[in-house]
């Protein structure tokens, strides 16, 4: 699973390698910081950027589970409030941290399967799933996985399955919805625009359940990767000029 880490907060080198650790001064390993990037002029990831803005169905979520946490966690004797707020707000982290073990579980094996190596048995079935969503949508291609790169523009990616033709985004969920929002269209369109394949290039998500094997591939219309570009793009500006960085 760590080699199939998500892209989430890390960062690029110029040639598009993953920085996503350094050694710090007491000879530990440890994520890379704003502050370690600007040492190398590292890239910060697409998701980084993404992240800026606000994601609504995310906040309530963990608000339910901290909500859920202080009903069921009981109070321990003489503990003060903010003692158990603290230790309602670790565990309400917990399911969410399960459920994306998981979710990183199953996205490697699909991965490994697009690069020839050996797979879990017990993840065989979310692979085949998984493989035929992607077939029938797009057909037969020759897919690269795994991939990243640092776009000229001064932000860098790893994408999970890409072609000549299509960028595919792979994504683990508890239900089999198959809703497409805007934190989709900008990790697309970014993906697409750091990998120069140009704007004709396809973009889909591929939707798989993390808990029974059933999986959709569902593509981006190309007004939407234009919407997504521009507010990205916005996104991009915001971040250079709040962190005074813009690495090239």
């Amino acid at each position: 699973m760590n080699n199939f880490a998500s892209e989430s907060g890390h960062y690029y080198l110029r040639d598009g390698t993953p920085f996503y650790s350094v050694v710090g001064a007491n000879g530990k390993e440890r994520p890379t910081t704003l502050r370690d990037a600007r040492k190398v002029g590292a890239f910060p990831s697409t998701t980084t950027i993404i992240r800026l803005m606000d994601a609504p169905g995310l906040t309530r979520w963990k608000m339910t589970q901290f909500g859920l946490a202080c009903l069921t966690l009981p109070k321990l004797p003489d503990e003060s409030l903010d003692a158990f707020m603290e230790r309602a707000a670790k565990d309400s982290q917990e399911e969410g941290k399960k459920a994306a073990a998981l979710g990183e579980y199953i996205h490697g094996g699909i991965e490994r399967h697009y690069r020839d190596e050996p797979v879990d048995p017990e993840l065989l079935p979310w692979v085949q799933v998984a493989t035929a969503a992607i077939e029938s949508l797009c057909g037969p291609q020759t897919w690269s996985a795994e991939r990243s790169f640092a776009s000229p523009l001064g932000y860098g990616g790893k994408v999970d399955l890409h072609s000549d033709q299509w960028v595919l985004d792979i994504k683990t969920k508890a239900d089999d919805k198959t809703d497409l929002f805007d934190e989709h269209f900008m990790q697309l369109a970014a993906y697409q625009a750091g990998l120069m394949l140009g704007p004709m290039a396809r973009c889909g998500i591929v939707f798989v359940n993390r808990l029974e094997p059933r999986a959709v591939a569902v593509q981006a219309s190309l007004d939407d990767l234009r919407k997504g570009g521009d507010m990205f793009d916005a996104l991009l500006a915001l971040h250079q000029a709040k962190n005074r960085y813009k690495p090239t």
